[in-house]
């Protein structure tokens, strides 16, 4: 029996902004420290477990996604240290609730995220990522306490269905 190649999609990563960025989270960029709680702040579920605010020291991946990855309850809170740029795969959140479904494949995105900027991903966004040219990055990570132990639903591209999404980048 003969194995089908794996197909192998590519994704150029795109500048993020608030626009490109809503169906999946928000970009949260610098403002004037003073300013007001209201509306245009980005609204955490961090509720259905104890927060965990860390540095993770990531070393360089090559930009080939072979799994992407999900959490059904907590809002993820991600940036670069020392102004590093970086990227990302994502799906939207469809069926956030149901542990069993699978992205939209049809609705995967590669961006951009400046070293200026943070991104906070809606309750089960799929994501894989972050990625960087650099030989490694640290990174500000809010989610859950338990997130990586009992919140992580992951989908093996190659597994389930024959795929390499791979990043391009501008440099």
């Amino acid at each position: 029996m003969t194995t089908a190649a794996a197909i192998e999609r590519m994704f150029q990563a795109l500048p993020a902004s608030a626009e490109s960025i809503a169906p999946y989270g928000a970009l949260l960029e610098p403002i004037a420290d003073g300013r007001p709680f209201g509306q245009s702040d980005v609204q955490l579920v961090l509720d259905k477990g104890t927060p965990r605010f860390y540095l993770m020291k990531l070393k360089h991946q090559p930009l080939a996604v072979k799994r992407i990855t999900r959490h059904l309850a907590v809002t993820q809170c991600l940036a670069a240290l020392n102004g590093k740029s970086w990227y990302i795969l994502l799906a939207p959140p469809d069926a956030p609730d149901d542990a069993a479904a699978l992205p939209d494949l049809s609705r995967l995105k590669a961006f951009t995220i400046s070293g200026n900027q943070s991104l906070v991903l809606h309750r089960s966004t799929w994501h894989a990522g972050p990625y960087f040219l650099e030989a490694e990055v640290d990174f500000v990570n809010l989610e859950l306490s338990d997130t990586n132990v009992v919140d992580h639903h992951t989908v093996d591209l190659m597994q389930q269905f024959n795929m390499v999404c791979r990043i391009q980048t501008d440099q």
